[in-house]
């Protein structure tokens, strides 16, 4: 297997070695939800992490689908939503390979893509795909994170892995994705770099 397994991932968060954990819920997830952009609705997010979003999401009335590839993970989310008296649906899964029984309305993909290596990045957009009904909407927040080895020798480093923007045009192409225009939300990191957050839609 090319890139983190679910053991490295696993490892991470018995350790509690999870710089990316922002402490609460993304500032562009707020974002939408003030603005309307994103309503109550089925909802999947994958690489469900600490579950600050998925508690941010079962508060305002969505039906949340969290999954992890870390079992650690998804014990932290649960620990998070029953804290709160909330419900979600939590599923232990690769991403890549898991079908969900039936589509969701929409999904917030922000850590998922950039912790899976480069390679499998089309392996899960055939996975967004096939959850998101048509017509849904992809929320999506691509990690900012270029590193000098990748522009001066090409090496792949990671995670997290930098998500260029032309990368992302060619992986969610138009045949199945529609694109907003940019300029993107810019979304600073606490690790650091930042991410451009859009909302693509699912061609039917």
């Amino acid at each position: 297997m090319t890139g983190p397994d679910a053991a490295f991932w696993q490892a991470r968060f018995e350790a509690g070695d999870t710089p990316w954990d922002r402490g609460g819920p993304s500032s562009q997830l707020l974002a939408w939800l003030e603005a309307g952009a994103l309503q109550p609705c089925r909802i999947a997010v994958p690489g469900c992490g600490s579950g600050w979003e998925v508690a941010e999401l079962a508060s305002r009335g969505f039906q949340v689908v969290a999954i992890d590839y870390a079992q650690a993970a998804c014990d932290r989310t649960q620990a998070r939503l029953s804290a709160k008296g909330l419900r979600a649906q939590i599923i232990q899964a690769d991403v890549l390979s898991l079908r969900l029984p039936e589509p969701v309305d929409a999904v917030y993909e922000q850590t998922c893509l950039c912790a899976l290596h480069p390679t499998r990045w089309r392996s899960h957009e055939a996975s967004l795909a096939a959850w998101i009904r048509p017509g849904g909407r992809l929320h999506a927040l691509f990690a900012q994170r270029p590193r000098p080895a990748a522009v001066e020798e090409g090496l792949i480093e990671g995670p997290a892995y930098h998500c260029d923007i032309n990368a992302m045009r060619m992986l969610f192409d138009g045949d199945r994705w529609d694109w907003p225009s940019p300029p993107y939300a810019r979304v600073p990191h606490p690790s650091g770099f930042h991410e451009l957050g859009m909302v693509l839609g699912r061609r039917g």
